[in-house]
């Protein structure tokens, strides 16, 4: 039993077959149990640690002292990160959705690109709004004008609804604030102006080949009209369009500036710390305003006021819509912050380094095993935080002091996020969504939503291993 021990606590073999065990009790809890993530992750986190003879007062801390323990440290560094980011992202989120943006925008791009192009309109509106808005709240609120749109084509819903689903997917995966990027980024300590780069970098390739090449293709030969059970909120919709002339709705101009803020300051202030002269008050500036937390901080303090107060929005209605937009998120951070400490417990049993000799000897580099044990994770259990979050957990400690850039670490990052959107199936909750809100059967959803995921997948990751060539 000893001997055992020592092969599982020291031995590189050993170390890998812990690592193993870990995740295949992580898949068994989440997918054969029905054990919530949360605590499926703090318990595969506990019992690896235990396994891998770490003490106690490094695992939990002691009853006199917790600080520094793998468990709060695995918590706190991660949250601390991220919590902030995805609060106030999704409260802008919220906003710009309550005040009526995500309807002036589509009916904008509607309007310019006419009834032959109304699925390429679809599909830049899920590109733009998918930016702050998450990706079933996207579906939420657009799809009404995705019935209008088909009904008045007179063609398949598949062919508008697919684009505008592509354009939502690709920002959920690979932009923040959405979850998914900023988790990856704090495990793996990349700045959110480099994964925005790179984001936008996978995403538009992937959005132009899966959500206009594909869907055009596909909405051909996939022929299924708007639901009839769906034509009434698409006559609500239609209601929405004949109020677009009173006035009450905010301008495309302001819904667009608001949306790109944060984005512009999180870019000033990584490429100020690098082109300005540090130390410089200008330098200074730039940081203060492109830190991640005040870029999304301005951006919802005048969306409140511009969105909201502005035009008549009460404070009552405003804490109403914040109060319930925050709601969601609280399992978010407890599925991350669990993820952090799982990442925390591989890196302090030596598993980090004992997995990056073997990928040396093998000549495998990271990017491509990120790609893969993602897509495992994903496809397995079919939560895409989860993936990221236990691919991030595995791959952080192999690219700690390792010698990676920033713009490296960025598209190890975007090669984690393409792998966990690949082939959403019926263990997804999304592609319930996609299939109950469209009425699309499950075949035909097979055909046409999961064919797209993972074709969005492979040409994100494809472009994150092309441009990690040149970087």
């Amino acid at each position: 039993m000893n001997g055992f021990l020592h092969w599982l606590q020291h031995d590189t073999s050993g170390l890998l077959t812990l690592s193993a065990a870990g995740i295949a009790l992580l898949l068994i809890m989440i997918m054969r149990l029905k054990v919530e993530p949360f605590i499926a992750l703090l318990v595969v986190g506990l019992l690896v640690a235990v396994a891998a003879g770490l003490p106690v007062e490094q695992i939990v801390g002691s009853a006199q002292k917790s600080s520094g323990s793998l468990l709060e440290n695995g918590f706190g560094s991660i949250l601390g990160h991220i919590a902030a980011i995805i609060g106030l992202g999704t409260l802008l989120g919220a906003i710009l959705e309550a005040s009526g943006g995500a309807e002036v925008l589509t009916r904008s791009l509607l309007r310019a690109f006419g009834e032959r192009r109304a699925p390429l309109a679809m599909g830049l509106s899920g590109l733009i709004f998918g930016i702050p808005v998450f990706f079933d709240i996207g579906i939420f609120v657009l799809a009404p004008l995705v019935y209008v749109a088909a009904k008045r084509g007179g063609r398949s819903i598949v062919l508008y609804a697919m684009p505008l689903l592509a354009g939502l997917s690709v920002m959920h995966a690979f932009m923040p604030p959405h979850p998914g990027p900023v988790t990856v980024a704090g495990l793996l300590h990349v700045d959110l102006g480099w994964i925005i780069i790179m984001g936008l970098a996978c995403a538009i390739p992937a959005w132009f080949v899966g959500g206009v090449l594909f869907s055009s293709w596909i909405g051909k030969r996939v022929n299924l009209p708007v639901p009839e059970e769906m034509l009434a909120a698409a006559e609500q919709a239609r209601g929405a369009d004949a109020a677009e002339d009173k006035g009450d709705e905010p301008s495309l101009g302001l819904v667009s500036t608001i949306i790109g803020i944060p984005l512009v300051l999180i870019l000033l202030g990584t490429f100020g710390s690098i082109l300005l002269p540090k130390g410089s008050a200008v330098a200074g500036v730039c940081t203060f305003l492109g830190t991640p937390a005040v870029a999304l901080t301005i951006a919802v303090l005048l969306a409140v006021w511009l969105l909201g107060t502005r035009r008549g929005m009460t404070r009552a209605k405003i804490t109403e819509l914040t109060t319930a937009s925050l709601r969601p998120v609280g399992m978010i951070l407890l599925v991350v912050g669990a993820g952090g400490f799982f990442g925390a417990v591989l890196s302090a049993t030596g598993v980090g380094k004992a997995l990056a000799g073997t990928l040396a000897a093998a000549g495998l580099p990271v990017i491509a095993l990120s790609y893969v044990i993602s897509v495992g994770l994903r496809v397995a259990q079919g939560s895409a935080t989860v993936a990221i979050v236990a691919t991030g957990g595995i791959v952080g400690p192999l690219v700690v002091d390792q010698g990676y850039s920033q713009p490296q670490l960025a598209l190890i990052a975007m090669a984690i996020a393409a792998g966990s959107i690949f082939a959403s199936h019926v263990n997804d909750g999304g592609f319930w969504i996609v299939s109950r809100y469209f009425g699309i059967p499950v075949k035909e959803t097979l055909q046409t939503w999961t064919v797209l995921e993972s074709i969005l997948s492979v040409v994100g990751f494809a472009m994150a291993a092309l441009l990690s060539v040149f970087v």
